[in-house]
């Protein structure tokens, strides 16, 4: 329908205002800026209008596949055009006086414009150049300050798994092509719910999985994600609008292909669990606020990849949006935060749960989720689901613990209370919301087989051991093998360093 071509205006928008930024990229042309910041805010309106049409004239795509609006694409095309808003207007200020502040401008709005494509492309075809096109603006933000080591360092790892990822995703677009032999994905992702998966189908999803963790800064390949501290800050916060998350967003466009793969989703569930609970143990260890959020950024995409493995394709949705708004927000914050933390004269003093308290945390967690969820009712929730909303009671039962101790004021144990029946209630309310937005686009997830339910133990044990390990850390923390613990976990057990080494070699070999 003609209609669905309107999301197409907003990349339009940006790139014509990136040509402007570039045209003089040594100088500080205020009239590039104000032309990238109106472009911004175009975008953003364009992706309100788009919202506007998926509610009138219901899902449909545009001819020749150039654009698809269904509630993924328009959700996602929301929060790019947002969080990019955000981030040039901000980075006008942040930049104010960088020589080469018109460049910044220009590939900012040019990495900007190929995410905005990429979550509304409606073919492989443009999927694909979509996808490179982000990747290879993001290289060229990156190296805003080529002369820094580890700028260059970070930019090149980043390259080497980008270009893997590019051929990856591809062949997998071949794949699907030749075999659906169609470059629609409308008809593709039709044709796979229908059971009309060729052969080739289980490859292809293959190929998806493996362009997706590369993206998201899977183990072992996270490395790069946690030395963009050499960028600007902008980049930081641009990272979550359609890039960084771009690996699960193509899990998610893609559902029904993935759904054709179970050993494919296992191999994702299980990368992405230990990735996440691999990143959260080295988060807590860093002393940086913006690498900590880095290696928090790192574990979140683990947990999103965690949830795609288990088919929970809304709820894998559901946590983009909310997980790029927020850390977004914290990358562009943590000044203003150190800040006020700084001029704090003298901390108070810290209640550290025992043994017993953290016993009654753990418990009031789980009792409450039960309580909660048998209010919103667990009939027709997915075992997957259901184990998902106890990991995340799980976690809140850390929060619980500092208001149980024994020398936690009364207060504190309130505000605790309440704030962990508010993330209860939060989650099954936004569960709900996701899954009803997403009916009929995206898949309900399948009934798990024995494969499926050791991974789902697995997983509510992992997360419940470390979550129970971070609660009780005071009492352990003092131990002398805490220390060295400590030490070779701030470091990430040393695997971005053998990851530099392997490919410092690799580039030796073939320069040879």
């Amino acid at each position: 329908m003609p209609s669905h071509l309107l999301p197409l205006l907003a990349p339009l928008a940006l790139a014509a205002a990136a040509l402007v930024a570039l045209r003089g990229p040594g100088l500080r042309p205020a009239a590039s800026l104000r032309l990238a910041g109106l472009a911004a805010l175009a975008a953003l309106g364009v992706a309100v209008a788009s919202l506007g049409v998926l509610l009138l004239a219901g899902p449909g795509g545009a001819p020749l596949g150039l654009a698809r609006i269904d509630a993924v694409s328009t959700a996602m095309l929301l929060l790019v055009a947002f969080v990019g808003w955000v981030v040039v207007r901000y980075a006008a200020t942040y930049l104010d006086g960088e020589a080469r502040q018109g460049a910044f401008t220009g590939w900012l709005c040019l990495t900007l414009a190929a995410a905005l494509l990429l979550v509304q492309a409606g073919n492989m075809v443009l999927l694909v150049l979509a996808w490179i096109g982000a990747g290879l603006g993001l290289q060229r933000l990156l190296l805003f300050y080529p002369d820094r080591p580890a700028a260059r360092r970070a930019a090149r790892k980043k390259a080497i798994f980008a270009r893997t990822g590019d051929v990856a995703l591809a062949a997998a677009a071949l794949l699907l092509g030749l075999g659906f032999g169609t470059a629609d994905i409308g008809a593709i992702l039709e044709g796979a719910r229908a059971g009309q998966a060729p052969v080739a189908a289980a490859g292809a999803a293959a190929l998806l999985a493996i362009a997706a963790l590369l993206k998201s800064a899977q183990f072992p390949t996270h490395g790069w994600l946690t030395e963009v501290m050499e960028t600007p800050t902008p980049v930081s916060a641009l990272l979550h609008a359609g890039l960084i998350n771009a690996g699960g967003f193509l899990l998610i466009r893609f559902a029904d292909v993935m759904l054709a793969a179970p050993g494919v989703l296992a191999a994702l569930a299980m990368i992405g669990g230990f990735t996440a609970l691999f990143a959260g143990l080295v988060m807590l260890t860093q002393p940086a606020v913006k690498t900590a959020l880095a290696w928090s950024t790192i574990a979140q995409m683990g947990f999103m990849i965690l949830q795609c493995g288990l088919a929970l394709f809304p709820l894998a949705l559901l946590h983009i949006l909310a997980h790029s708004l927020y850390k977004a927000h914290a990358f562009l914050a943590a000044g203003g935060a150190v800040a006020k933390v700084a001029a704090i004269p003298r901390p108070g003093p810290v209640a550290v749960p025992g043994g017993r308290a953290v016993g009654r945390a753990f418990l009031a967690a789980l009792a409450l989720y039960a309580l909660i969820g048998a209010a919103f009712g667990f009939d027709g929730k997915s075992p997957q689901a259901i184990a998902l909303g106890a990991i995340l009671v799980l976690g809140v039962a850390y929060l619980l613990a500092q208001g149980f101790a024994d020398a936690a004021p009364g207060p504190l144990a309130l505000r605790t209370s309440i704030a962990a029946a508010a993330a209860a209630v939060g989650y099954f309310a936004l569960q709900r919301a996701a899954e009803a937005l997403t009916a009929g686009i995206l898949p309900p997830a399948p009934t798990p087989g024995a494969l499926e339910w050791v991974l789902i133990v697995l997983a509510v044990l992992g997360f419940g051991l470390t979550a129970f390990a971070q609660a009780t850390f005071p009492l352990w923390a003092q131990h002398p093998a805490a220390a060295g613990l400590r030490v070779h976990l701030a470091n990430g057990l040393y695997v971005n360093a053998l990851t530099d080494r392997l490919l410092r070699g690799w580039s030796l070999r073939n320069a040879a």
